[in-house]
């Protein structure tokens, strides 16, 4: 489960839905350079240095031995001035540092701090020690947000240099803190460059990353979650938090949806259930062409909204064989699809729809108020120029909608790759938003959420419980019950999600998790 932890500095000040606010990396260069010009020289590395100090005694009290691999930039020099600050606090712990470029060619910063490292009487190693224990710790400040591909393909000394120690940090078998974001990760997209990827796969010790100054996107989706661990703040006491909304200052790319309400909406004595909206379930094909039946997938949608606290639901499958009658869930009303009113419901379509949901999909489009759309209705939009126009036409109309996609489905949409997708999921995600004039989900590590007006939310709740067949069906009907309940589709898309992940992360060990306990959990 992801938690972050600011030390000192108190969280933002989050209003509505707008979550904690993620900088891109040139916006954070930028804010470094403009909190560098306000103080005196070397306070922001100093600063930093402390910061790593506190962290690391608080993660690893009974340390008998810290090793600090340093990197050729500003990165590797917070390295230093925390190692010279750990030497002079504990001086009965062996502080071993480890470094990429000789001091000259450091920046100007970093060789100071290399200096108080050397005076301080830090102990210098040319690799990972061999008797780190459990106790013990490692510290990355090999690169952290100065990630920078080659020019070309000839590994300099210091490259490969760089890329040994940053394999040995993978490997460490402590506890590792991450300086800024895990290094070799990019930390707009969150995906690690080719050349800086592990080769073998990291032991399972803690990890943690303290972010300095900003947060960054690429901690929070991608291979971020797992390779940073337990995220942890300082914005160096230059009140990034409350200078925000400063229009001097780079704006936000995105904001981390660490919270949401969670309590169920209140119902007044007056209520009834009209009051809480319908939801009308399309999908569920018999026998789909590989011999198997998809009627789950709509059973589970139609379950989410139930226990989601919508009014009515009604389910209509799309499988002309199932009986008609009572259901496993008697409050679940059971339609032909010819004989449900699709005008007057918020509208999930495509769970499990196979081919059959290609034909109602230009009513479907043309009908329902608020839609949300996933699986084989993504697809079928996919594979139809026609299709996708009749989509992108509903803003117009004031009909919006909701896109649940998975990786490869975006890509069918996008006509692009699943790597492409990964590659940069804060973008495809904008880019369905934008083509198609709605909201976009985009599931996976870090599901991101964006909307036609350019805003961008990633989601901070969810783990691999969610890895098994019929949670995003699951997903598609919560957020259809909340959308149904009157909040719009951008704040519907952002609490589902959260809440989706959140009651995963809540999941006692004992209990067996699979996605239909999931959809009669989401009220708790």
């Amino acid at each position: 489960m992801l938690r972050i932890s600011s030390l000192d500095t108190p969280p933002p000040s989050i209003s509505g839905d707008q979550g904690w606010p993620l900088f891109s990396i040139a916006a954070t260069r930028q804010i470094e350079r403009d909190c560098a010009n306000r103080l005196p020289p070397h306070t922001l590395m100093e600063r930093a240095g402390l910061a790593i100090v506190r962290l690391a005694m608080a993660i690893a009290p009974h340390a008998q031995h810290i090793w600090i691999a340093c990197g050729p930039g500003n990165n590797g020099g917070d390295g230093f001035e925390a190692a010279a600050q750990l030497q002079a606090r504990l001086p009965h712990t062996r502080i071993m540092v480890s470094e990429v470029r000789e001091p000259s060619q450091l920046p100007a910063d970093a060789q100071i701090s290399w200096n108080k490292a050397q005076q301080a009487g830090v102990l210098w190693v040319n690799n990972c020690p061999g008797d780190l224990g459990l106790q013990d710790l490692c510290i990355d400040a090999l690169l952290g947000i100065g990630l920078k591909p080659r020019a070309d393909h000839k590994p300099s000394d210091a490259h490969q240099r760089l890329q040994q120690l940053l394999e040995q940090v993978t490997q460490c078998a402590c506890p590792v803190l991450c300086i800024d974001i895990a290094s070799g990760l990019d930390a707009d997209t969150g995906q690690y460059l080719p050349e800086f990827a592990p080769h073998t796969p990291s032991n399972p010790s803690p990890r943690h990353t303290l972010a300095l100054l900003t947060l960054q996107p690429g901690l929070f989706t991608a291979q971020g979650r797992d390779a940073c661990g337990q995220i942890w703040w300082d914005d160096l006491g230059c009140g990034i938090a409350s200078r925000q909304a400063d229009a001097s200052i780079h704006q936000p790319v995105a904001h981390l949806s660490a919270t949401a309400n969670l309590q169920a909406q209140l119902r007044q004595h007056t209520s009834h259930k009209g009051s809480f909206g319908d939801v009308a379930v399309l999908g569920g094909e018999g026998l789909s062409q590989r011999g198997l039946s998809m009627t789950g997938a709509a059973w589970l949608a139609a379950l989410a909204a139930l226990h989601s606290g919508a009014g009515r639901v009604m389910l209509a499958l799309l499988d002309e064989s199932h009986p008609q009658g009572i259901t496993p869930w008697p409050e679940i009303m059971l339609r032909q699809p010819s004989a449900q009113d699709w005008s007057q419901s918020t509208v999930v379509c495509g769970c499990g729809g196979g081919q059959a949901v290609q034909a109602w999909l230009p009513h479907i489009l043309e009908q329902a108020p608020q839609l949300v759309l996933d699986a084989d209705a993504l697809n079928a939009i996919a594979a139809s120029p026609a299709l996708a126009q009749q989509l992108t036409a509903r803003a117009a109309r004031q009909q919006p909608t909701i896109l649940t996609p998975h990786p490869l489905e975006a890509a069918r949409l996008l006509q692009t790759s699943t790597a492409a997708i990964q590659a940069n999921r804060l973008q495809a995600c904008l880019q369905l938003a934008q083509k198609f004039q709605c909201t976009a989900l985009l599931k996976g590590s870090g599901t991101v959420i964006a909307n036609a007006q350019r805003q961008i939310w990633i989601n901070s709740s969810g783990n691999p419980r969610l890895a098994t067949g019929g949670t995003g069906d699951v997903l598609a009907g919560h957020i259809g019950a909340l959308w149904a309940q009157g909040s719009n589709a951008d704040k519907a898309a952002i609490q589902g999600a959260f809440k989706h992940g959140h009651t995963a992360d809540q999941w006692p060990a004992d209990r067996p998790f699979s996605a239909s306990a999931l959809a009669m959990h989401l009220t708790q």
